[in-house]
């Protein structure tokens, strides 16, 4: 076993049981619940090493899954004995007190089936010892006869999938977009009250208030928040049932039904099965779709993190208009440098989503035939993406948007700078002199006001009435 996979875990580890597989015996490690399939996995895939195992949140999964497996399967027949030492197993791979017999990497099988098989035979050998029996014997439950009766890694996996990315999204995700959206409402709320220059193509526009500005990433937000509820209906089709091709082969009439009804109890989350299995096993539209949300949302944060970095820009040579928390030390060599480091680590997280949605509508086009197997990669993905930007949410949103700060002094000196508030004259001087006006006050370097005077358009009472900032953050109702 190498150690780059699996480090020497202290004396225990160098004691050894032997277990078999239909290739043979092979030496497992004596302190460990994982039997020939997972130590042979170990020595073929030794790619990546620990931190590219599979993700905790799949696991768990898949411990639902097995324990619902287990529920229906005593109603097909299965000894109860052997159905509750393997519920109670399955119970603590859900509570992640075994997560360290899961030694396996994403990079192995592209069915997951090492996995599947390494969840069997921990479940297995914990029941075992449960039921006071030898590490290592399959007997009273065996791996595959027992806890992976009516499955196949080609239903299990897809619908591990499912569950795992269900459950990040409803506990994790979703909650920690809803503070950060709140927060920036509240924020909206805070400067409604504060009219600054508007800035397309990165130059000067007309007038708007802070609020309006940030009433639009809060908007953002609910719209995210809303695709990826969006697609979750989706993801609670589970291909449990399927078995290795779609038929059902070797399961029970009605099985398929009675597994999501189990996992949706498991859960509190409203699984079913999948309508048609084919379509569950031979393709992840519904992972694909998924990731696709989080994208746009990546997209908006890239876009809401950016904006708040350049308006903080200073302090006194850059925009300076908001006053961004200072949390730690910049620089190493200029002192007294704060950095927006909250949104710089938004946007690298960003960037890791966009790149996480190449890999997966790459792994979910490559379906072959009856099934797809990128499996692996899609779900460490989803699972990588669904919790960087749900930690990356939560840091942004404690770290830097609720201590931001208006700099009304520096936001009123730019608008009233602004050449762009020519624009509430074209009602009554037409676009053609208006213009006029903000060339000649550009070229001379004056104010509008004395441009537009100089060219005999206006007075000065008459520009004060009509150039209202104030004035300028809507419709107008009527000119008089």
């Amino acid at each position: 076993m190498s150690s780059s996979i699996f480090p020497t875990l202290g004396p225990q580890a160098q004691k050894f049981r032997q277990e078999a597989d239909t290739f043979g015996d092979l030496q497992v490690p004596a302190d460990r619940y994982w039997g020939a399939q997972t130590q042979r996995s170990l020595q073929n895939f030794d790619i990546g090493g620990p931190t590219e195992r599979m993700p905790e949140p799949l696991i768990k999964a898949f411990g639902v899954l097995k324990r619902a497996a287990a529920q229906v399967n005593m109603t097909y027949g299965l000894d109860a004995k052997v159905g509750d030492a393997i519920v109670k197993a399955a119970d603590e791979v859900i509570e992640g007190k075994l997560l360290d017999h899961f030694p396996l990497v994403v990079w192995q099988t592209g069915s997951g089936t090492q996995t599947n098989m390494n969840v069997n035979e921990v479940i297995s050998n914990r029941a075992i010892e449960l039921l006071g029996g030898e590490l290592g014997s399959k007997k009273p439950v065996h791996p595959n006869d027992h806890v992976n009766m009516s499955q196949s890694s080609n239903d299990t996996f897809p619908t591990a999938m499912h569950v795992a990315t269900a459950i990040e999204i409803n506990q994790r995700l979703i909650p920690a977009v809803t503070l950060l959206r709140d927060a920036i409402q509240a924020k909206s709320d805070e400067f409604k009250h504060i009219i600054k220059i508007g800035r397309t193509h990165l130059q000067d526009a007309t007038p708007l208030t802070l609020g309006q500005e940030f009433s639009g990433y809060s908007q953002q937000l609910t719209y995210g928040l809303e695709r990826v509820q969006g697609t979750l209906p989706r993801l609670y089709n589970l291909a449990q049932g399927g078995t290795a091709v779609g038929t059902g082969l070797n399961t029970r009439e009605g099985f398929d039904v009675k597994v999501a009804d189990a996992i949706s109890s498991i859960t509190k989350l409203p699984f079913k099965t999948a309508p048609n299995k084919f379509e569950a096993l031979a393709a992840h539209d519904a992972i694909v779709e998924a990731h696709g949300a989080l994208n746009v949302l990546a997209v908006s944060l890239m876009k809401i993190a950016n904006d708040i970095r350049f308006l903080g820009s200073g302090p006194r040579c850059g925009l300076g208009e908001l006053n961004l928390p200072e949390n730690e030390p910049g620089s190493s060599i200029m002192p007294g440098t704060v950095n927006p480091t909250q949104c710089e680590a938004m946007t690298i997280v960003c960037a890791q989503v966009m790149g996480n949605n190449t890999t997966i509508s790459v792994a979910g086009s490559n379906g072959h035939f009856e099934l797809n197997v990128f499996k692996p990669v899609m779900i460490k993905n989803m699972i990588q993406s669904i919790r960087l930007l749900s930690d990356a949410c939560v840091s942004f949103t404690k770290n830097c948007v609720v201590g931001i700060e208006a700099n009304e002094k520096k936001i009123n000196a730019i608008m009233n700078e602004s050449l762009m508030l020519v624009t509430a004259l074209n009602p009554y001087i037409g676009y053609d002199n208006a213009a006029k006006c903000a060339k000649k006050a550009h070229k001379e370097g004056t104010t509008l006001k004395e441009a537009a005077i100089s060219l005999g358009l206006l007075n000065e009472d008459q520009f004060k009435e009509w150039v209202r900032p104030e004035l300028m953050l809507g419709p107008t109702k009527s000119i008089q």
